[in-house]
């Protein structure tokens, strides 16, 4: 608790606001911690044997460093002293817990310092989960109801990381959604969406670290660091079916349900935004002020990336949920078909920004890709919400299969030619062409590029094009060579 305070008085002092007297304050609070934690208020202290002088002598020059952001205005000392006071101070807490294998002034002390700063932390990532899981683990004897209560808010504390990142990347696709979002933090007095999610990042950041730090120092790692894992994702027993396929960590169904309910939440809302606004516009729905294309043209990057993560939640869903008979699994399988569905929507939404981000700037090789990467996720998304319900067969293979399909699909589609047909198509409609991307296609675009020649005559652009292409078929000597593209564009010479 007391590194979850520390965590939260650290996003107030540090987000947003230039180091200066909150430097000297919060290390004042982190020794707090550590003379806290010393005294066995976390269950006990193994490595405590003695206390060193060296180690207290420290406290001059870390206190004088700390103080010197309220005094001066340097910056390279400032740079420099960050660094500084770090190393200072796992320094001493190492030398006054004597967690070091060899004397301060021998070379293996810095290895054991840098070790214990960056490394051993990590290693008791799984305490805090064990001391969650512990506050909702369900006693013999103890009610259903608080057990269920207690998976629903390990669910929640989960949920929230996975919040985090889902909200800022819908934000940064849709100006709409983000202007929702944004009125939330107003209620808190917190700047925008970006700033409070900043402050949970960093103070979350601050608040784990601090305590597996403390940790290191006090215990070594055990096989009990684990067990937080372990009662949130609980092993199927020895010979189940589950282990036999490779799949012994397996989620609570309480627990996961919580989740994507969260998830699923944010999603809706989103693709309510959407069908209201995009798909309405043509009724007049935007906003007053907002341009249509440019609002619908933003935003497909991030759409993807979240269709993207959504797979993996799907992953997840089917192969790491404990199975449930009844009514819970039946709830698990339309949560997860709610969460394809939306992912639908949302590719569609991207779908139609990347067709206006085309119509304004023109047709790319990157651009069509992606659009058959889509149309790619969506047959998949479509395929997963298939083996949500008849679970009979493997979702990899028909992924690995559709992927390869999609693939050669791709390859014989011929891309130049179609981005040389759409960008001729668009010049017709507006007067627009990037004449130095049109050359850089390859010989596919020549009968396209022909075409236009004949409707515009006065283009010399094409005229370049076309003779660059006929030069570089001439190139290719030899029948070894032989490619019908590019006999295709020797054969045009008789129209230029």
């Amino acid at each position: 608790m007391i590194a979850l305070l520390l965590g939260f008085i650290g996003q107030y002092l540090f987000v947003r606001q230039t180091f200066g007297l909150s430097v000297p304050i919060f290390v004042a609070l982190c020794y707090g911690l550590f003379f806290y934690s010393v005294k066995g208020r976390l269950g006990g202290f193994d490595r405590w044997k003695g206390q060193s002088k060296t180690g207290w002598l420290l406290f001059g020059p870390i206190a004088a460093l700390a103080v010197s952001y309220a005094l001066f205005a340097n910056e390279l000392f400032r740079s420099l002293n960050f660094l500084g006071l770090m190393l200072l101070m796992v320094a001493q807490s190492m030398l006054l817990t004597r967690g070091g294998s060899q004397p301060w002034h021998r070379f293996g002390f810095y290895g054991d310092l840098l070790k214990q700063w960056l490394l051993i932390p990590l290693t008791h990532i799984g305490v805090p989960f064990g001391i969650l899981a512990g506050w909702f683990r369900i006693e013999k004897g103890s009610g259903r109801l608080s057990g269920k209560l207690g998976k629903i808010l390990l669910g929640l504390v989960i949920a929230a990381p996975l919040l985090i990142v889902v909200v800022a990347l819908l934000a940064s696709a849709d100006g709409i959604f983000r202007s929702w979002i944004e009125n939330v933090p107003n209620l808190f007095e917190v700047e925008s969406v970006g700033d409070w999610l900043v402050r949970i990042f960093i103070g979350g950041c601050i608040s784990f670290y601090l305590f597996c730090f403390v940790w290191g120092l006090l215990f070594r790692k055990t096989k009990s660091d684990d067990e937080g894992l372990e009662a949130a994702f609980p092993r199927e027993p020895h010979g189940s079916t589950a282990e036999k396929s490779g799949t012994g960590a397996h989620v609570d169904s309480t627990i996961a349900a919580t989740v994507l309910v969260c998830v699923n939440f944010v999603y809706v809302f989103f693709v309510a935004i959407q069908f209201s606004y995009l798909f309405g516009a043509a009724e007049g729905l935007l906003p007053a002020g907002t341009a249509y294309a440019e609002y619908a043209r933003r935003g497909f990057a991030e759409l993807v990336a979240i269709a993207m993560i959504n797979m993996g939640i799907l992953l997840l869903g089917l192969h790491f949920v404990k199975k449930e008979s009844g009514l819970l699994d039946r709830f698990r399988q339309v949560l997860l078909t709610v969460l394809m569905s939306c992912t639908l929507v949302m590719l569609i939404s991207a779908y139609s920004r990347l067709s206006l981000y085309e119509e304004a700037y023109g047709f790319t090789q990157q651009r069509l890709l992606v659009h058959g990467f889509m149309i790619l996720l969506g047959i998949m998304m479509m395929a997963a919400i298939v083996r949500i319900w008849y679970g009979r067969y493997s979702l990899a293979k028909v992924n690995i299969a559709l992927a390869v399909v999609a693939y050669v699909i791709m390859n014989y589609a011929n891309l130049d030619a179609r981005i040389a047909e759409n960008n001729a198509e668009r010049y017709e409609r507006n007067g627009r062409m990037d004449w130095a991307y049109m050359s850089t296609l390859s010989a596919d675009a020549a009968p396209a590029l022909l075409k236009l020649q004949e409707r515009h005559p006065e283009l010399k652009e094409v005229r370049d094009i076309l003779a660059e292409l006929r030069l570089e078929a001439k190139d290719r000597k030899g029948w070894q060579s032989w490619n019908l593209s590019h006999r295709r564009a020797e054969k045009l010479e008789s129209h230029g």
